[in-house]
């Protein structure tokens, strides 16, 4: 791995004021939950008022609860955690569907939950198959009134779109609402008037190790919610072997330490994004440009 050596603390303000599950509400029981955010040991426990209350370096934390989750920060937020509109809407289905550990840093995940072009290669006979792998054009933005990332007017022929579903050109829209949080939105395979909602909620626990759970609000009335689980949990397993393998760890955030493609425009549009806000925590240093003759 190329790249300096991952510090056990964050002393990024860009990501440290930012709102973080570290666990999910019904893990919180009688025991205190012992994690890590960002470098930082964490303790979760219920208080006396039966509200979670988050301890790290000695003092209180603030909390928020959000999507079945216990969401806390080591910095001062300018913002409160983002919202899921689909998350208020009485008929869907929530599906959370477990933490998987990965050896990478958060900005990865997110990238390669941003990626189409894996689908026919990673996820064959799933989300994709080798028969159609061209990424039709889509449309990036950063939208500057909510300051988020989204992608719109993707389309992709997937073989098995849901978990009950057969194939068909799925319509997708990608949404980063948070530097290391990302969801999708997808017509339902079910009601196509209406959207599917999948975030994939992640905690950075060291700058090249976290894990992340895939929470859907589906509008799915019938599929056992097994059934619902597995389907989501087999296609991020087979995302964990890829994720885990990329090198460097450290998302490159330097345009010349990985030359993208037409398909990468997902990519490059998070990464310019991340670059300008002068993220520094689980990513490479960006390298000095040298005039001409300067090594010589």
């Amino acid at each position: 791995m190329t790249g300096p050596v991952p510090s056990p603390i964050c002393d990024d303000p860009v990501v440290l004021d930012q709102w973080y599950p570290v666990c999910a509400e019904n893990e919180v029981s009688g025991a205190a939950v012992q994690t890590r955010l960002l470098g930082a040991e964490v303790e979760i426990s219920v208080g006396s008022d039966g509200e979670p209350t988050v301890l790290a370096y000695g003092r209180h934390l603030p909390v928020r609860r959000r999507f079945g989750f216990v969401w806390t920060t080591l910095g001062a937020p300018e913002r409160d955690v983002f919202t899921i509109d689909e998350a208020d809407e009485p008929d869907r289905r929530y599906v959370p569907c477990g933490w998987v550990t990965m050896r990478t840093s958060p900005g990865r995940v997110v990238e390669n939950f941003l990626d189409m072009a894996h689908f026919p290669f990673v996820h064959t006979g799933i989300l994709g198959g080798e028969a159609a792998t061209e990424v039709a054009r889509y449309k990036w933005e950063i939208r500057k009134e909510t300051d988020e990332v989204w992608a719109t007017d993707c389309t992709f022929f997937q073989p098995q779109v849901s978990a009950t579903s057969e194939g068909s050109f799925a319509h997708l829209t990608y949404r980063v609402p948070a530097p290391y949080q990302v969801m999708l939105y997808r017509v339902s395979p079910s009601d196509p008037t209406r959207l599917d909602a999948i975030a994939l909620l992640i905690q950075p626990i060291d700058e090249t190790l976290c894990r992340a759970q895939p929470v859907m609000y589906l509008v799915d009335p019938d599929s056992p919610h097994t059934d619902l689980v597995q389907f989501e949990q087999v296609i991020f397993l087979q995302d964990r072997i890829i994720v885990e393998n990329q090198r460097p760890l450290l998302l490159p955030l330097d345009p010349r330490d990985e030359i993208p493609t037409r398909a990468d425009a997902s990519s490059v549009t998070y990464r310019r994004w991340l670059k300008a806000k002068g993220l520094r925590w689980g990513a490479l240093p960006f390298r000095p440009v040298h005039s001409r003759g300067a090594d010589s």
